[in-house]
């Protein structure tokens, strides 16, 4: 083989090589930053990792926020109107967080099923509502389920 042929040849797989370990390590670094949107009935389904950082986003189910009288924790319960996810948070919650309105709720799900969250978003006035929450909420109705 001509040297400057084999050089060249070196050169590329250099290059390759840099490039796969380069990709495969970026890809390893945010595999735990990952943040995927579930709809309640697909983690009811399974469908949502256990222990993984998810978001389950819907409408607060009306009569089912439980706040604690010593500390910061609230349950409730997010609905897409085909499923109900019960959700675990302590904080405070957002000023327009209130039942039968849109929220997302940012957390993993635990052995039981319950979204443990680190975060509660609400929507922010009477026309928003996030994108995955009306996507889920519109194919609900689609389904010939009604809320």
């Amino acid at each position: 083989m001509h040297p400057v042929r084999k050089q060249r040849l070196w050169a590329v797989v250099f290059i390759v090589v840099f490039s796969s370990l380069a990709a495969g390590l970026v890809g390893y670094g945010l595999r735990g930053n990952i943040n995927l949107f579930f709809p309640p009935a697909e983690v009811a389904a399974g469908l949502a990792p256990a222990g993984q950082p998810i978001r389950v986003g819907g409408m607060v189910v009306v009569g089912s926020v439980e706040r604690s009288t010593d500390s910061l924790q609230v349950r409730f319960a997010v609905t897409d109107y085909q499923a109900t996810v019960k959700v675990e948070y302590e904080g405070i919650l957002p000023d327009l967080f209130a039942e039968g309105e849109g929220v997302v709720a940012a957390g993993a799900l635990d052995e039981r099923g319950v979204l443990r969250a680190s975060e509660v978003l609400a929507k922010h006035d009477e026309n928003y509502m996030p994108p995955e929450v009306a996507d889920a909420l519109l194919k609900a109705n689609t389904a010939g389920v009604t809320p």
